[in-house]
């Protein structure tokens, strides 16, 4: 190790599943090249590929540092969009939120294979649409101007390299613009439970009582495919940079090397295309409010937690140019970060922590003082695999017992709902409590679930 692992958590929060490797992961990755300061695990951290879920790391680009595709995942800028409506609960008898629930399960495509809301004309389409981002996306119709001022970066990040997208990527990625997918990924109906911070909240544009939408997906298949051919290249190329890793999962070459540019050109690029495809369910979302509620929704803020940025941050006293991983884990900004929109820089970044279906979901506020290269925790973090969770649930039972609760689901099939039940999950206010007691973040309000569409 070249730095210590630094783990925020309880010991109750601690991976306690068998086989579950995520600290000796933690380990791992305090021996890239080029680390700096610590690796990293937030308190939902539990195993995933190469990198803990959880896991953020920074790596010194000057100093021969490394990017390793384990290091942002798979599912490369999969992350979260919360959309406040023109509504409150109290507003809403059972009957209406079931309404606009039967028109999302119509509307939203989901699970896996092809299926989305946007037929690109083909491959050049995609090109522009993998540069563009969000922001091509609203070009085309497809929402507001104000939507990119509370997306991430805009809704598009510049460097995209279509080119380094693979002919295989670009297949998957055609035909799926606008969908959910599978696994946890979700559109979910929720209401403001509790406000802890009402100030902030107010500067979100949240209040107690109402209703909002938050949507979890990432950038599909084509984003899967990318990690998959450059993790095989990047393999390839251990050997040459004289590169030693406890796990061939890490595979990694130094940020300023060719494969290493290439591969943060062609992950730019599937992080354009995963602003562009919740952009695409929010205005599904918002066309079902209208149709069915007769209300609108505006965008609290959309963020990414798959991902490596180039950041600079200070290392004993200096300016360093970094690679900061973040592997599910979201940026936390602080008040008064030049990279906050304008009417965001008093109150601080939105960071959205979503729960189970069954449970609640947070909105937290990034804080200053964060050493762990501002980032925060994404979600609950899963306990349980999804063979276990379908040993031990029925996802029909689960239905009935969420419904009888409340909560109108709409699964793509009930297997998919047995996978992602609640047991499978750590507590999600026991993570909220643990990331503002570490300084990571501060929590501005509590949500609740009142219908689901589940990938």
């Amino acid at each position: 190790m070249r730095v210590p692992g630094v783990v925020f958590a309880t010991r109750e929060l601690l991976p306690q599943a068998a086989g579950d490797k995520a600290l000796e992961q933690v380990a791992n990755v305090a021996t890239l090249p080029g680390i700096v300061r610590a690796s990293y695990a937030m308190p939902d951290v539990h195993w995933g590929y190469g990198f803990p879920i959880g896991g953020v790391a920074a790596t010194d680009v000057d100093g021969g540092g490394v990017i390793s595709p384990g290091g942002v995942g798979f599912d490369i800028s999969c992350g979260v969009r919360l959309l406040a409506a023109g509504v409150a609960r109290d507003e809403l008898d059972p009957e209406r939120i079931r309404r606009v629930m039967d028109l999302l399960d119509r509307t939203v495509p989901r699970g896996l294979g092809r299926g989305g809301l946007w037929r690109l004309s083909g491959p050049e389409e995609l090109d522009d649409l993998l540069i563009g981002g969000a922001r091509y996306a609203v070009e085309h119709g497809h929402g507001v101007p104000r939507d990119l001022e509370r997306c991430e970066d805009r809704g598009v990040l510049d460097g995209a390299a279509p080119g380094e997208v693979s002919t295989r990527a670009v297949e998957r990625g055609l035909q799926q613009v606008g969908s959910l997918g599978s696994a946890n990924h979700f559109l979910e109906v929720q209401a403001v439970d509790k406000v802890h911070d009402p100030e902030t909240a107010a500067a979100f544009g949240l209040r107690q009582g109402q209703v909002c939408v938050m949507i979890h997906c990432g950038s599909r298949g084509l984003g899967h495919q990318i990690c998959t051919d450059h993790v095989r290249a990047m393999d390839r190329e251990l050997q040459r940079y004289r590169i030693d890793i406890p796990d061939r999962q890490l595979a990694c070459t130094p940020v300023d090397s060719p494969r290493g540019r290439a591969y943060i050109g062609a992950m730019i690029a599937a992080a354009n295309y995963g602003r562009a495809n919740r952009q695409l369910l929010s205005e599904a979302a918002r066309r079902a409010f209208a149709t069915a509620l007769g209300v609108g929704l505006e965008l609290v803020y959309d963020v990414s937690h798959n991902l490596a940025k180039l950041e600079t941050h200070e290392i004993d006293g200096v300016a360093r140019h970094l690679c900061v991983h973040r592997k599910g884990a979201t940026r936390a900004l602080p008040p008064g970060d030049p990279s906050l929109p304008a009417d965001l820089t008093e109150a601080g970044q939105p960071v959205l922590v979503p729960g189970t279906m069954g449970t609640a979901s947070y909105v937290m506020v990034g804080l200053p003082g964060n050493d762990a290269f501002h980032s925060a925790c994404h979600g609950a973090g899963r306990v349980w695999s999804r063979h276990q969770a379908l040993r031990m649930v029925r996802g029909e039972r689960l239905h009935s017992e969420l419904e009888a609760r409340g909560i109108a689901v709409r699964p793509a099939s009930y297997r998919a709902l047995a996978e992602e039940t609640p047991d499978a999950y750590k507590d999600v206010d026991a993570v909220a409590a643990v990331t503002e007691g570490a300084g990571l973040a501060r929590q501005v309000a509590r949500l609740v679930p009142l219908g689901v569409c589940k990938g």
